[in-house]
């Protein structure tokens, strides 16, 4: 039985990785931080990690990405969705007035991860401004020190199954600002793991230009232009060598074992650019029932 780390417990990573890969195939470990859940993977603590790296509101969890681009060398294994529904926990006010224009307006701390605030910014705009936000490791690290503290002034934003599990009421279900908000995972590591086939493959490649070269990225996007090769996402982040100095991130809709997809590869490389594959990995939708590891 293969290892995965994951961050958790009671984290959204921890119930989107349940769904997807099951409870019969993995054994899941939970870290308190990300870069702990690198560094097991990286170091053979465990064989596989899972990583949130985009967000529908939020979009690309920059963090994240740069750890698996700077620190650690970590096939890309698989991806897939899930839905991340954001609820507000916590305790009633301990004075028992009820507030109808502001029912939470006795809280005066909010918990959680860094990137909730922007995905639920319009509840915390409308109930939650008078709050401190204070960042912490998970969601379900708010949450367990919210059970804690037993301060109705002290609230957290996380997962149901942190509320059931730390014993803390939900407040409020589903603060997120759209209904629809997703996430996106990655299955990342050394060793590849036996999955269900998905019709549809990704390839995430890293593209650095040739310095003081015009119209390199005109060339660079040429190459899969011309040949039809869909790059469902393209993203510069900074090489952290040089001011100025970019690689774009770029996800393919598409396979390494096709014709086109690595002769563009060769011609972008023929003019000077640096490519790294990160990984060809099979792409799975949310399926509300089924999970993807072999049975």
């Amino acid at each position: 039985m293969k290892k995965v780390a994951i961050l958790g417990p009671n984290t959204f990573s921890e119930e989107a990785t349940r769904h997807f890969l099951g409870n019969e195939t993995f054994e899941y470990v939970p870290f308190k931080l990300i870069s702990d859940v690198f560094t097991a993977t990286a170091s053979g603590e465990t064989e596989l990690a899972v990583i949130p790296v985009e967000n529908t509101l939020e979009g690309s969890v920059h963090l994240h990405v740069d750890w698996l681009v700077h620190e650690v060398d970590l096939p890309i294994r698989a991806e897939w969705v899930f839905p991340i529904d954001m609820n507000l926990i916590g305790y009633p006010d301990s004075e028992g007035v009820q507030n109808l224009e502001n029912p939470y307006g006795h809280i005066r701390k909010v918990l959680s991860h860094h990137v909730v605030p922007a995905q639920c910014s319009r509840f915390m705009k409308q109930y939650l401004s008078g709050a401190e936000f204070e960042q912490v490791s998970s969601t379900a690290e708010g949450v367990r020190i919210t059970s804690a503290l037993q301060d109705p002034t002290v609230a957290a934003i996380g997962t149901a199954i942190a509320s059931t599990n730390y014993g803390v009421p939900i407040l409020q279900k589903e603060i997120q600002d759209h209904k629809d908000n997703m996430t996106r995972f990655l299955l990342v590591g050394q060793e590849a793991s036996e999955l269900k086939a998905s019709d549809q493959m990704k390839t995430t490649i890293l593209v650095t230009l040739p310095d003081d070269h015009p119209g390199g990225l005109h060339q660079m996007l040429s190459a899969f232009a011309w040949r039809r090769i869909n790059l469902s996402k393209i993203e510069s982040r900074p090489t952290k060598k040089k001011l100025g100095n970019y690689y774009f991130y770029i996800d393919i809709a598409g396979s390494m074992d096709s014709v086109l997809l690595p002769a563009a590869i060769q011609e972008i490389e023929a003019i000077g650019c640096q490519v790294r594959v990160l990984g060809c990995y099979p792409s799975y939708q949310y399926q509300s029932q089924t999970n993807i590891s072999e049975v």
